[in-house]
């Protein structure tokens, strides 16, 4: 009770609270509650009225007592002491300890009973008891829900600091982050750096190799320089001793060693590259020295006819080499005094005839013309007629001389009467020259065969003066039409078999497998016939040019001193300004080169304008390869890959140089005009083989810098002589002479540099006297204000303009440059007749006369081309300002040869332009089209123009494999259209180039598709044993090959051998190709007994065939070259003529025309012996040529006495170590061991091996092979203990300076192995032959690649199973 009223006196009987906040404890069962009452300010805390003693009987009511002593135990939430806001918006208060007993109710109950009776109508409490219960109840739910709001508060705010401490965290781990990233990218930059240091080694140890092998080769150089050096030393010693010998056997006193060479005349032993005083023939007119030092096997080393049967040394019968083929390559170099019409690319058909003959001529063009022009164009010819009418022939009487001369073939059609003009051209065609060309004679006669006189007499003028009988005369009395049939029939033998050279079967087959004569072997065609007769023909002109005046006598000898120098050398630059005479240079020096060095190989390119064929970095490596492979075997190795192709020629040179005796010259010139020079030429600054040389020229402003280090020979200006000199000559040649005022006024203005070179003045010169003498004056004054050869071009130009006649002629003028400027390698006349049907012959050959004299255009390969490059600069500039002119011209181009696909006339030239022009025009969705004609990329592939082909396609933008998708696509395509058997031969034809050409892309997956279905429309369309089956089956094998799957390969080429056999026999030319494919495979497959069996049977098959095609491109050709050469042989007898005669023996002998052969040869020795007397070497020459031509006759007594008799020449004629003499030895001892003459053979072989010795000394390669040579008689002899210290020393020569690799040491241990194997020494045989596999397993390509010639010397050959049987001869 104390407590209770300590809370009355306390707060005040009122209840009345000044705080806003009243706090409770109230102590119950030892339990503290804290509750916080909010109150209104000046109100009790009991309330007053009615309504708040409803609201506590309502609150009071709604709170279960349970409910109240659980919501009891929240006094722990609040602490005395502790602030605690209001909820509610108050100022808050303090908490604090109230000391508040309850006692419990009961006990309340009784001490209320206790004070005092009770009222009746009061209540059971009192009215202060019941409201302080209600109130106390209130307050405690109160109190419990603020408690239950400070819990709520208090978890918000320690999820507001979680929050707090999350977003630090958060804070903290982005931090983290931002460090790990640029972790990351630290790591990646230094990831990207150790990746370049790897490729920045990679390139440095690539880097490293090269400098590694250039130091090799460099040090090989080195080595073979030194030994060269030495050699030639010693050599040089050997002759001063003899010569001295010889003046001391004379009885002269030398006082001074200088002296002892002035007046001697001995033929000496002579150094590498040059020849004796008597040895001044051509190609075959001269022997090979044997003096350089080759690091690989030797080339053909016969005697003058130099590809006779014995001519290969060593008694190898697979030696690894080709002599016919480099024989061929020899005699195809066109001299050039050899007329324009023989090395055309056209065939120009010169007509005279008269009015009354006009129908027959009307006929022939019109029916005719065009089956010939296809004839020609199938074979890479042009065909054109030229006529002049007669009623202006006159006017024409310069040009109709000028296409008379350059005619391949004239044809006179006459009835009776003669008009002057014909009697001109008959005059100059049949009377003064008739052995120059074919000639036809057409006489339409009457019944009476009667002839007038005019007609009579021009007859027997041409009869007098066809002393050969080379005129085909056609007598004809019926209709005109017959008439021009017969004329026909005439010039189509004529065309085809003298002037194409084809054989009959060829001409028979030709029109239906023309295919298959090109691909009989294995398939690879690489070479593109127009491309080298573009070549021959920039060096025919460049030498017969007018500036040939000049003489250039101190740069040739200064060109010699540096060709001269000692290896290793760099390219030798021939540099100068534009029309400075480069070229002409070159080619001078080429022909005197080749006269003077006729063992020296010359491999030339002249390139023409930019953008043309023939400045095609590719074609231009890869003619120089074949060019060189034909020297040495087949071409079948090299690659079609563009990339390889310029990767793998300095390989090749580097290897072929080494079998070459003589000197490798490369001449290029204009290499400056080269697409991207610098990076398709980079093997001219790698160190060059010991016997091989550069020499190219540029242009002194677009030089290279690079290139700018080498040595460098400059074309000086003109001198004033020298400029007289070209004037000179031109005035004479119009039949003009200058005023001495006019001479001195072209001498003081060609003193300038920009005047004063050879262009120039020739230009000028020729312009000052294409007027008449009236308007002379005018002329120079004119041309003496172009003060550059550019603005002469140009002023040139204008007044060709202003000379001609009418505006029609300018207009044409102006249409054909224009269409040789904007096109690809040029245009025909041919094609300029078809684009301008109105232009007349005799208008455009005039125009064309005037153009070439002017030295704007010229014909080269049968097409219109640019003399120079400023020529087609000028008429750019001059004709062609506006783009929109060019593109005009293309598209006229484009029409045209549209219009020949259209027809289905694909031609070389279809090929060649199109493509071209679409491209400039950049229009892919027509270059693609045009791609996809598949007779357009098969022209384009089988010329070799693959790395032109593959650029379109990249223009295109389409690779390898989209592309083999597309033709596949389109042959389907063709193939649906193809019915008869000749379209499905040429779909066939189509499918097998398709397949070749994805094989050499390197997608054989791809490849054997085509080829599958081109052998299954073979086998259906032909026969199944058809000849070109065989061929789909080794093209179709070889891509089995690619794939290293033997099994089906073999199966496919023992197929084509099978139908091969049944074709053409067993020893034909293609059963040897099949053989030799079948030995390759067993050689992969280390099949070596085997492989051996079949190449021997192939090589004995290549000896009995009439010829050996090989790989060579140019088999007709030979018999071009001997119809050139018998051109020249009619003349009186002299020393040229007999070399001439010589060479057209061995052309016929290589064409298997023994007969023609003997009698060539026959007339050369006998017009030696009229010449030079019978004991000259020359006729020793012929009489070696005519012993190995009865050899190859089997007639060896003749062949044995005319080697006698040319051994005796020799004897008396050099001296005693001459090699010549050697030679002769050689082959008259290996005609002693044919016949069984060992006995007699013993001691030629041993007397050749003496001169080799004293001529190389004892460690050349030469006196090995000789060694051999003799070794091989001793053991057929069974002298096996002197043959073997031969073989020892032989195989120590060969790996001492050929390497221990090479395949004469591996023959020579093939040898070795069988002297042991008849020793009985099994087991070293074994060990031996075992090598010399080894080396022939490593080399497939060197000594498996091919068989022998048939005219290696095949009788001397070895082998595990014995020597072959030989006779032996009589004692």
């Amino acid at each position: 009770m104390k407590r209770n009223s300590l809370i009355t006196e306390r707060w005040g009987n009122s209840h009345t609270f000044e705080g806003n906040k009243l706090l409770l404890f109230l102590t119950c069962a030892g339990t503290r509650i804290f509750s916080l009452l909010p109150r209104q300010p000046g109100r009790s805390c009991e309330g007053s009225g009615p309504s708040s003693y409803e609201h506590r009987k309502k609150l009071s009511s709604s709170f279960s007592p349970t409910y109240l002593a659980a919501m009891g135990t929240a006094s722990s939430m609040v602490s005395p002491g502790e602030v605690i806001e209001d909820g509610y918006g108050g100022e808050g208060g303090e908490a604090c300890e109230i000391p508040v007993e309850v006692k419990p109710k009961a006990r309340l109950l009784r001490s209320s009973f206790r004070r005092g009776p009770r009222v009746i109508g009061a209540s059971f409490k009192s009215t202060a008891s019941v409201d302080l219960e209600y109130a106390a109840e209130y307050e405690r739910l109160r109190k419990e829900y603020e408690i239950f709001r400070v819990s709520k508060n208090n978890e918000i705010s320690s999820m507001q600091k979680k929050e707090a401490k999350l977003d630090e965290e958060n804070k903290r781990l982005r931090a983290e982050l931002q460090a790990l990233q640029k972790t990351y990218q630290k790591i990646l930059r230094e990831k990207e750096s150790a990746l370049e240091a790897k490729y920045q080694a990679m390139e440095r140890a690539a880097t490293f190799e090269h400098d590694r092998d250039k130091v090799k080769r460099q040090f090989k150089i080195f080595r073979e320089t030194k030994e060269k050096e030495i050699q030639d030393l010693l050599r040089a010693k050997r002759d001063l001793e003899a010569k001295l010998q010889q003046l001391q056997a004379q009885g002269i006193q030398v006082y001074d060693p200088n002296d002892s060479d002035s007046d001697d005349n001995q033929t000496t032993v002579t150094a590498a590259g040059t020849q004796c005083e008597y040895w001044t023939g051509g190609v075959l007119g001269s022997e090979p020295s044997m003096g350089s030092m080759m690091q690989l096997q030797q080339t053909f080393r016969g005697p003058e006819f130099a590809h006779s049967l014995i001519d290969v040394e060593g008694p190898f019968a697979n030696v690894s080499r080709d002599d016919w083929d480099a024989a061929v390559a020899s005699l195809l170099q066109v001299s050039p005094h050899v007329p324009q019409a023989l090395w055309s690319n056209t065939v120009r058909c010169y007509l005279i005839f008269t009015q009354e003959t006009k129908a027959e001529l009307d006929i022939f063009i019109k029916k005719h013309t065009s089956v010939l022009r296809r004839i020609c164009e199938s074979l890479g010819h042009f065909y054109l007629n030229v006529f002049f009418p007669e009623e202006n022939a006159a006017s024409y009487a310069v040009e109709r001389k000028q296409e008379i001369e350059r005619s391949s073939l004239c044809v006179l059609l006459l009835k009776s009467t003669v008009p002057s003009s014909v009697v001109e051209d008959c005059e100059e065609a049949f009377v003064k020259n008739p052995d120059g060309r074919p000639l036809v004679l057409y006489l339409r006669t009457e019944q009476d065969h009667n002839l007038n006189g005019p007609i009579r007499q021009l007859l027997e003028r041409v009869n007098a003066a066809d002393k050969a009988a080379k005129i085909k005369v056609v007598d004809h009395s019926g209709s005109a039409e017959e008439g021009a049939s017969l004329i026909y029939a005439q010039l189509e033998k004529i065309i085809k078999q003298e002037l194409l050279g084809l054989e009959v079967a060829d001409v028979e087959s030709k029109d239906s497998g023309m295919d298959e004569g090109c691909e009989e072997d294995s398939g690879d065609v690489l070479w593109d016939l127009h491309d080298e007769q573009e070549q021959i023909e920039a060096y025919q002109q460049a030498c017969s040019g007018t500036t040939s005046q000049l003489s250039f006598q101190k740069y040739i000898d200064r060109l010699n001193d540096m060709i001269a120098a000692p290896p290793p050398t760099p390219p030798l630059l021939v540099s100068g300004g534009p029309g400075s005479g480069k070229s002409l240079l070159l080619s001078k020096w080429i022909e005197l080169q080749q006269k003077q060095s006729p063992n020296t190989l010359f491999l030339y390119h002249f390139v023409g304008r930019p953008l043309s064929t023939s400045s095609e970095p590719v074609l231009i490596i890869k003619r120089l390869t074949v060019k060189l492979l034909q020297h040495f075997w087949s071409i079948s190795g090299l690659s079609m890959e563009p990339s390889k192709i310029l990767e793998e020629f300095p390989r090749w040179l580097e290897r072929l140089s080494a079998r070459h005796q003589g000197n490798i010259i490369i001449i290029i010139d204009s290499i400056d005009q080269i697409q991207q020079a610098e990076k398709h030429m980079k093997w001219l600054i790698d160190p060059l083989p010991v016997n091989v040389r550069v020499v190219v020229s540029v242009n002194v402003e677009t030089c290279p810098q690079a290139w700018r280090l080498w040595p460098t020979l400059h074309l000086d200006p003109l001198s004033p002589r020298e400029v007289r000199s070209i004037v000179n000559a031109v005035c004479q040649s119009m039949d003009l002479k200058l005023t001495r005022d006019q001479e001195k006024k072209l001498e003081r203005h060609c003193r300038c540099a920009s005047t004063c070179n050879a262009l120039y003045v020739t230009l000028l010169a020729r312009m000052i006297t294409s007027r008449s003498c009236g308007l002379l004056e005018k002329s120079l004054e004119q041309c003496l204000q172009c003060q550059d050869t550019m603005s002469l071009y140009r002023l040139a130009l204008k007044m060709t303009l202003n000379s001609l006649c009418t505006d029609r002629e300018r207009h044409i003028m102006r249409e054909i440059l224009g269409l040789v400027c904007a096109s690809h390698n040029g245009v025909s006349e041919s094609e300029v007749l078809d684009l301008f049907p109105e232009v007349e012959l005799p208008v455009l050959s005039s125009l064309l006369y005037l153009l070439n004299r002017l030295c704007i255009v010229t014909l080269r390969c049968g097409l219109i081309r640019f003399q120079h490059l400023q020529a087609w600069e000028a008429v750019r500039l001059e004709f062609l300002t506006g783009g929109s002119s060019s593109t005009t011209y293309r598209e006229k181009l484009i029409h045209y040869f549209n219009q020949q696909l259209s027809q289905d006339r694909v031609t070389w030239r279809v090929a060649d332009e199109l493509p071209w022009l679409l491209q400039q025009e950049e229009d892919k969705p027509k270059l693609q089209l045009s791609l996809l004609n598949l007779f357009v990329s098969q022209n384009l592939y089988k010329r070799g123009h693959f790395s032109e082909l593959l650029a379109y396609w990249q223009y295109v933008g389409k690779d390898k494999s989209s592309m083999a998708t597309e033709y596949f696509d389109s042959l389907k395509r063709y193939e649906k259209s193809c019915e008869s058997e000749d379209s499905m031969t040429r779909l066939a034809n189509l499918y097998e180039t398709l397949g070749r050409f994805l094989k050499d892309l390197g997608l054989p997956s791809q490849a054997v598709a085509p080829l599958q279905r081109s052998l299954e429309i073979r086998e259906t369309a032909l026969d199944p044993d058809h000849p070109s089956v065989a061929r789909s089956l080794h093209q179709l094998a070889g891509v089995y090959v690619q794939w290293k799957k033997y099994g089906n390969a073999e199966q496919l080429y023992k197929q084509a051998l099978e139908i091969s056999e049944n074709a053409y026999g067993a020893e034909h030319a293609s059963v040897a190709r099949e053989l030799e494919s079948l030995a390759m495979l067993y050689q992969k497959q280390n099949k070596y007994e085997q492989a051996e069996k079949l190449r021997k049977r192939s090589v004995k098959i290549r000896q009995k065939t009439a010829r050996q095609k090989g790989h060579m491109y140019g088999f007709s050709l030979l018999r071009r070259r001997a119809l050139q050469l018998e051109e020249l042989t009619l003349g009186k007898d002299s020393a040229d003529c007999a070399k001439t005669l010589n060479e057209l023996g061995v052309l016929y002998y290589l064409q298997n025309n023994l007969d023609a052969a003997k009698v060539f040869l026959t007339r050369s020795l006998e017009m030696r012996q009229r010449v030079f007397g019978p004991d000259h070497p020359d006729c020793a020459q012929s009489l070696n040529n005519l012993a190995a031509l009865h050899t190859e006759r089997r007639e060896y007594e003749a062949a044995e006495d005319m080697y006698e008799r040319a051994l005796d020449i020799r004897k008396k004629a050099l001296s005693p170590d001459h090699p010549s003499l050697a030679y002769t030895l050689k082959h008259l001892a290996m005609l002693y061991k044919r016949r069984g003459k060992l006995e007699k053979a013993v001691p030629l072989y041993e007397l050749s091996l003496e001169i080799r010795e004293k001529s190389f000394g004892p460690k050349h390669p030469s006196v090995a092979t000789a060694l051999v040579n003799l070794a091989v008689i001793y053991c057929q002899l069974k002298k096996h203990s002197d043959a073997l210290p031969l073989y020892e020393r032989a195989l120590k020569i060969y790996e001492d300076s050929l390497g221990r690799s090479h395949p004469r040491v591996g023959e020579t241990l093939k040898n070795l192995a069988v002297l042991s194997y008849e020793e009985g020494d099994f087991e070293k045989a074994a060990e031996l032959y075992k090598r010399a596999m080894e080396i022939k397993e490593a080399e497939p390509s060197l000594v498996c690649g091919n068989a022998p010639s048939r005219h290696s010397s095949s009788g001397d050959a070895f082998s595990v199973r014995g020597p072959a049987p030989l006779p032996h001869a009589q004692r």
